[in-house]
């Protein structure tokens, strides 16, 4: 039963939406919508909509999409965790394979060039709270939980839990939350540094939706070197960050975006209107 990432998957066309079984992506603009869509199980994650996610990621097109929004379908969950039944009957191997399976594809996500916002709409919980972690910016509702309940299944975090949430909120913190299961509420989430903002549930995806926009239209080529600097840097001492930043600062005077948006700034004519970065 673990999962077969790069199995054929079904992916059901119209412009601007691509259908698979268990995720919907659609693309509006510049900005895109990732929605996972398995309600009846509140969005749990196995085999199916692993795959599904990554075949999403791979129709990612990051010259014309500037923004990803993540989210789960309906009222209640976001993702409520991986597919404890699937999970029930596998073997040390196969456990293994399944954690490298969700781990691919959160590290997909992850890297991917261009932002990735996480709209938390409910329970995250276990895999959920770690796709949530594998984003760059977590919002939430109001009724958002989240939590790594794991060890209370007799298991570790298997989708980059130990690793993601002690990076963001400490290890001290991420220690008690792991070790102790408990799930924590949308303002204490907030408390801790685990999500950026909190909405009520009607405003989450359009917040959302306006953060995307307002990334959007900045110059493309200099949001995903942001991204590039920040990941990059996290992983090396500060002496060989500094040196990712200096390189990726340098690459941007040759784009027609920085061009074009230094020479709006220097204009004298404040009636001018600045038309939209041609990421090039």
């Amino acid at each position: 039963m673990c999962c077969r990432i790069g199995m054929k998957i079904k992916i059901q066309h119209r412009k601007g939406v691509k259908k698979m079984s268990t995720v919907l992506y659609e693309v509006k603009g510049n900005i895109a919508i990732l929605t996972i869509s398995r309600e009846k199980a509140l969005n749990a994650l196995n085999s199916e909509v692993l795959n599904d996610l990554n075949a999403a990621l791979d129709a990612v097109d990051v010259n014309a999409v500037r923004a990803l929004i993540i989210t789960g379908a309906g009222k209640k969950s976001f993702v409520a965790g991986a597919d404890i039944g699937e999970m029930s009957t596998l073997t040390p191997e196969e456990g293994e394979a399944f954690g490298k399976a969700g781990n691919d594809v959160f590290r997909k996500i992850e890297t991917l060039p261009i932002p990735v916002i996480a709209a938390v709409n409910g329970f995250a919980l276990g895999g959920g709270c770690e796709i949530s972690m594998s984003c760059d910016i977590r919002l939430c509702s109001e009724n958002a939980v989240f939590g790594q309940p794991e060890v209370g299944l007799g298991i570790t975090p298997g989708f980059g839990g130990t690793q993601r949430l002690a990076r963001i909120v400490g290890p001290g913190k991420a220690k008690q939350l792991i070790y102790t299961a408990r799930n924590i509420k949308a303002a204490e989430a907030y408390r801790i540094g685990l999500v950026n903002e909190v909405y009520p549930l009607e405003e989450l995806m359009p917040q959302a939706k306006k953060m995307a926009k307002g990334i959007a239209k900045n110059a493309p080529i200099a949001v995903r070197a942001c991204k590039k600097a920040i990941n990059e840097g996290l992983e090396v001492g500060m002496d060989e960050a500094i040196v990712i930043e200096e390189k990726l600062f340098g690459s941007c005077f040759e784009t027609e975006d920085q061009k074009y948006g230094m020479a709006f700034f220097l204009d004298k004519n404040k009636e001018k209107v600045k038309e939209p970065f041609k990421n090039c």
